[in-house]
C-alpha cells in the first residue's frame, strides 16, 4: 500500500508540473498576443504621405514652426511642406482641382474666392490660428519717429497725404524724405492695411512693395529715412535690426507686444486674427491632412508665442476640433 501511495503522490506531482508548465506557455502566448496586438495598434497610428502648405507669408513662420514639429516628434513618415506665395496667391492654388490642402492666410477668405470654391465643389473650413498685431518698424538709427499717431502714419502712406518730409509731421524733425515700403498685393497683410490703415483710399505711388518679408526687413535695416509695415512677427525676429514704431490710437503711444495685440485691447485697431484654410475633402480622403489640422489646433497657443503671435480663446480651438473630430467618424 506505502507503495502504491508513494506512486501517487509521484503522479500527482508531475501532473502539477505539467498544468504549471501548459499555464505559463499559456499566459507566454497571451503576452506575446498582447504585445502583437499593441504593436499592430501602434502602426495602425504611423501615417505616410504629403502635407501641402502655402499662402501668408505672415503666417509662414507660425505654420513651418508646427510642421518641423510635427514631422520630428508626431509623424515621421508624413512630409510637410509649407510655403509662402502670399495669401492672395495661395488661394490661388488652393482653388483649383488638385490644389493645396491649406491655404494660409492673414485675411478672411473673400466672396469671390469662397464663390469659386463652391463651383469646384470644394468645401471649405476656416481655421483661425493667432492674433497678429500690423507693425510699423524704422531704422534703428532713426531717433525721432519711434512714437506716431495712427494719423500721421496714414498721412504718410496716402496718396493724397501731406507727408513727403519727415519734418512735415514735426518741423523739428529731419529735412528728409521719407522712403516708404511694404508687402505687395498677392500679401493680406497689404490687404489689411488698405482696408484698416487707409481706409481703402489710394496708396502713394512710390512706395517700394516687395514679395518678400525679408527684403522689407534688409531695405529699413539700410535706410534711416526708410518706414515700413508688416506682421509683428517678422519684427520680434528682427529687433536686433528694426525698432517699431509705438502708435498712438487717442489714448498715449502704444508698443506692438504679445500684451497690447489683442481683438479688444490697446493694439486692437491694428490686431488681426490669420487663419489657415482646410481642404475638407482632402481631410475626408487623406488621414495624414486631417491629423496635421487636429495637430496644428492642438499645439498652435503653445507656438504662437515663439514666433511672434497672440494665442486665440482655447473655446475658439475646442468648437473647430470637434468639427475636425466629426471628419474622423
Amino acid at each position: 500500500m506505502r507503495f502504491l501511495r508513494g506512486w501517487k503522490l509521484i503522479a500527482i506531482g508531475v501532473l502539477a508540473v505539467v498544468l504549471a508548465a501548459c499555464q505559463s506557455a499559456a499566459s507566454g502566448n497571451d503576452e506575446e498576443e498582447s504585445e502583437t496586438t499593441e504593436t499592430e495598434t501602434n502602426e495602425s497610428t504611423e501615417l505616410e504621405g504629403n502635407v501641402v502648405i502655402d499662402g501668408s507669408g505672415t503666417v509662414y513662420p507660425l505654420m513651418a514652426k508646427i510642421a518641423e514639429e510635427y514631422m520630428l516628434t508626431e509623424q515621421e513618415g508624413v512630409s510637410v511642406e509649407v510655403s509662402r506665395a502670399g495669401t492672395s496667391a495661395g488661394f490661388e492654388k488652393f482653388l483649383v482641382e488638385d490644389g493645396t490642402d491649406f491655404n494660409d492666410a492673414s485675411r478672411q477668405i473673400k466672396d469671390e474666392e469662397a464663390q469659386k470654391a463652391e463651383e469646384l465643389g470644394i468645401e471649405v473650413k476656416e481655421l483661425k490660428v493667432a492674433l497678429d498685431g500690423l507693425t510699423f518698424v524704422i531704422n534703428k538709427d532713426n531717433d525721432w519717429a519711434s512714437e506716431m499717431t495712427a494719423e500721421e502714419l496714414q498721412n504718410i502712406f496716402l496718396a493724397d497725404g501731406d507727408v513727403t518730409k519727415w519734418s512735415d509731421i514735426n518741423p523739428d524733425w529731419p529735412d528728409e524724405e521719407v522712403n516708404t515700403y511694404g508687402p505687395n498685393e498677392n500679401h493680406g497683410t497689404y490687404e489689411f492695411f488698405f482696408e484698416n490703415v487707409l481706409e481703402e483710399q489710394d496708396l502713394r505711388d512710390d512706395v517700394n512693395l516687395q514679395q518678400e518679408y525679408s527684403t522689407l526687413v534688409n531695405l529699413i535695416a539700410d535706410d534711416v529715412n526708410g518706414i515700413a509695415f508688416f506682421g509683428f512677427g517678422y519684427y520680434v525676429t528682427n529687433q536686433d535690426q528694426l525698432q517699431a514704431v509705438q502708435v498712438d490710437f487717442g489714448d498715449g503711444p502704444v508698443e506692438p507686444s504679445l500684451n497690447t495685440i489683442a481683438e479688444n485691447g490697446d493694439y486692437a485697431t491694428f490686431t488681426r486674427p490669420v487663419f489657415t484654410y482646410l481642404n475638407v475633402n482632402h481631410a475626408k480622403e487623406k488621414a495624414e491632412v486631417l491629423d496635421f489640422a487636429q495637430y496644428v489646433l492642438n499645439q498652435v497657443n503653445e507656438f504662437a508665442g515663439e514666433t511672434g503671435f497672440a494665442p486665440i480663446p482655447e473655446d475658439e480651438i475646442a468648437e473647430n476640433l470637434e468639427f475636425l473630430g466629426q471628419l474622423d467618424q
